[in-house]
């Protein structure tokens, strides 16, 4: 049943209220989209900023309610002013339930609350499935600081309680508040509650299921950065690699070189699953079957080869930091074909950011964070390319790698307290398990960004401090070839969602995830038509005879 209301976008200053109102039908709700008020929900401290109905269109898969507004407006310890942004919208066809969606890199923006599910279909989203969607910047502005260049998205890290709020505070506080939001405008009470995020988003849903364990029914955690401050030294690691090879890192390997090393993979690797398909299903086995030194360039061979330092420089990046005593400061890395992936290369080669300033893009996409934000005390950094570079080749890996567990009068917790998991080290989740929270993990083998050995050990670390039965609880899927994200030559169109909404909502236990390829996955085109098994960790996908295209001829086990 629908009535005739105004569509109101109004802004709150002071007592006065500036409307815009065009008639529209819209459901007939406990609350109209323009008493969504902090007031009247009994939260004053909610500033409504503006209110729309936004139709069906091209710009929105359903007609919905779209609400921003803010809380824990403060100034920070260095001055700035501080808030959480965010936004939440709300289907006119509800199905009652609803969705956080946790977002990527530094945050600092308010994304479009559309929930992504993060397979290859784009269009896919929370939202176009009736969901209630609520998105946030974090708690801080990462356009605040433009004078900083490609430095000033990180500069919120020189206020402890912005950290705080970036790596948890502001999920925490946001939460409850806009679920509740969400009930006072339907008028009963969300039936589920789902958390969605990859990246650093996947990293916020971990901690969310450690920290605020009875919140989420469901968490859907995509190649997850839980680990992201080790991450950063990661990228100082891989950057003096890289410069060994080539005094311009972009130059230090062609596609070519890359695309040989894929290639490579392939041939040692991709029958191990007992087809030769273009996957390289059989992970763990292939990382004894591929041997890089192969590609070296010999004497008798010059061409189709890798020169001997670029050879070193892989191996060393696939080593992972080190200290000068050889302890691990991070993760090792798996082998893998999507290492030919243009992902792999922009993240790894071209620093993942767009050209700056007019000049050329430079590998210096950790330094920002890694200064900033992860390392205690915070080390302002120029944001030019080459003085984040500069940053990066003087990181002293026995003097500065501890300073992400470091702690001071100011920033009463380190980046790792503060980011991760609590537990991390040895996580059992134990509180989440027992509130009935159910968890879905995936990550692509050939992510540049977050290691997905680091996630697989994680795992087995959790399964194993629940008496081998994480099962129960949570699954972990890696998946061959995938860059960062659903992206590279791999099966990229899967939908983990609607797995975990069965698990939560049906008590219907995960399995096997049949992905295809998504038309548009250009890097992809010698697999376009096939379907493959994406199978829970540890079981691998095999081909048991058959129709070689399809993934019923393939078993987990």
């Amino acid at each position: 049943m629908t009535n005739s209301v105004s569509s109101i976008a109004f802004v709150i200053t002071g007592s006065l209220t500036f409307c815009l109102a065009s008639a529209v039908s819209q459901p007939a709700y406990a609350m109209s989209c323009e008493g969504l008020t902090g007031k009247a929900l009994g939260h004053p401290e909610i500033e409504i900023t503006s209110v729309t109905h936004a139709a069906k269109g091209e710009e929105s898969p359903i007609d919905h309610c779209l609400v921003r507004g803010q809380t824990a407006s403060r100034t920070g310890l260095d001055g700035e002013r501080y808030e959480i942004r965010f936004e939440l919208r709300l289907p006119d066809e509800w199905n009652g339930r609803f969705v956080h969606q946790f977002n990527g890199g530094n945050d600092g923006s308010v994304e479009e609350a559309f929930g992504p599910l993060l397979g290859g279909n784009r269009r896919d989203t929370a939202l176009g499935r009736g969901y209630a969607v609520v998105s946030s910047d974090a708690g801080h502005d990462g356009s605040a600081h433009p004078d900083a260049g490609m430095a000033g998205s990180a500069r919120f890290g020189f206020d402890p309680e912005a950290r705080r709020h970036y790596g948890y505070g502001a999920v925490k506080i946001l939460q409850p508040v806009a679920k509740a939001m969400t009930e006072a405008y339907y008028g009963r009470k969300v039936e589920f509650t789902y958390g969605v995020g990859g990246s650093n988003g996947g990293r916020h849903a971990m901690v969310a299921a450690a920290r605020i364990p009875s919140e989420f029914d469901g968490l859907m955690v995509g190649y997850p950065g839980f680990n992201l401050p080790k991450a950063a030294i990661q990228h100082a690691w891989d950057v003096k690699a890289f410069k060994a090879v080539n005094a311009d890192i972009r130059k230090a390997f062609s596609k070519e070189d890359m695309g040989l090393v894929g290639a490579k993979v392939l041939e040692s690797c991709d029958d191990l699953d007992g087809l030769k398909d273009g996957v390289v299903a059989d992970v763990d086995g292939c990382q004894t079957s591929f041997d890089l030194t192969k590609l070296q360039c010999t004497s008798t061979r010059q061409s189709a080869c890798l020169s001997a330092v670029q050879v070193k420089a892989l191996k060393t990046i696939a080593m992972g930091p080190q200290d000068s005593a050889g302890e691990q400061l991070y993760s090792t890395w798996d082998w893998d074909s999507g290492v030919a992936g243009s992902d792999w290369r922009l993240w790894k080669l071209e620093s993942g950011v767009p050209e700056w300033g007019g000049m050329p893009r430079i590998v210096v996409l950790g330094a920002p964070s890694l200064a900033q934000i992860f390392t205690t005390p915070p080390t302002r950094i120029d944001g030019a390319p080459d003085a984040l570079e500069k940053f990066l080749l003087n990181f002293d890996f026995d003097a500065d790698a501890g300073k992400i567990f470091t702690t001071d009068g100011t920033f009463p917790e380190s980046a790792m307290d503060f980011m991760t998991p609590t537990g991390t080290h040895d996580p059992d989740l134990k509180s989440f398990k027992e509130a009935g929270g159910k968890m879905i993990v995936f990550h692509g083998v050939s992510d540049p960004v977050f290691s997905v050995v680091d996630t697989t050990k994680w795992y087995e670390r959790l399964d194993a401090n629940n008496g081998g039965d994480a099962k129960s609880f949570a699954m972990f899927y890696r998946i061959p070839g995938m860059n960062h994200g659903a992206r590279g030559p791999t099966t990229d169109d899967f939908d983990m969602f609607s797995p975990l909404v069965d698990w939560v909502e049906k008590g219907k236990a995960p399995g096997a995830v049949v992905a295809g390829v998504s038309p548009k996955n250009e890097e992809a085109e010698d697999l376009q038509g096939i379907t493959r098994k994406l199978c829970p960790y540890p079981h691998v996908a095999r081909y048991t005879g058959g129709n070689k295209t399809s993934a019923d001829s393939f078993v987990c086990e």
